[in-house]
């Protein structure tokens, strides 16, 4: 019998932790919510809490030291996703769009490039769009697909 599949959650910002816990559930799989504060979690021997120090990064750090072909990564951190797949792991955004080795250098240089603009813009501008309902269905599908792959893979 294979390893569980175990879903890895950059949590400080993450809009779909309920979300993650009942396709957890579901498949009996493995969940570690990493952030820099305590998250309250769902009482379960599957559901671990990992609370790292706040220094800068130092939950990015843990998430992609325990990153691997097992795993599933939650992030909206481009930099994070790359260090994951880079080992291996399957990685995907709070609003279920997947990150992949084929896209990720262009979304690494879309990200420098906006950093640019918004330091050149002192504040002024939005930010990432409002999550949605939609945004909300098409991660829960996009999860258990993945879950589901990554089971039958063994």
């Amino acid at each position: 019998m294979s390893d569980p599949v175990t879903i890895l959650v950059d949590a400080d910002a993450c809009p779909v932790k309920e979300e993650i816990y009942r396709v957890a559930q579901r498949y009996k799989a493995h969940v570690r919510v990493v952030s820099n504060s305590p998250f309250r979690v769902p009482v379960s021997e599957r559901v671990k809490r990992v609370v790292v120090s706040d220094s800068f990064d130092a939950a990015d750090d843990w998430i992609a030291e325990n990153a691997g072909p097992r795993s599933v990564v939650i992030t909206a951190d481009i930099l994070l996703a790359e260090r994951c797949l880079k080992a291996g792991a399957t990685v995907l955004a709070h609003n279920g769009k997947p990150f992949d080795l084929a896209s990720i250098g262009s979304a690494v240089a879309t990200r420098a490039i906006m950093e640019d603009l918004r330091a050149g813009m002192d504040g002024i501008g939005g930010g990432p769009p409002p999550f949605s309902k939609a945004d909300r269905s098409r991660f829960l599908q996009s999860l258990d697909r993945i879950v589901v792959d990554l089971e039958r893979a063994g």
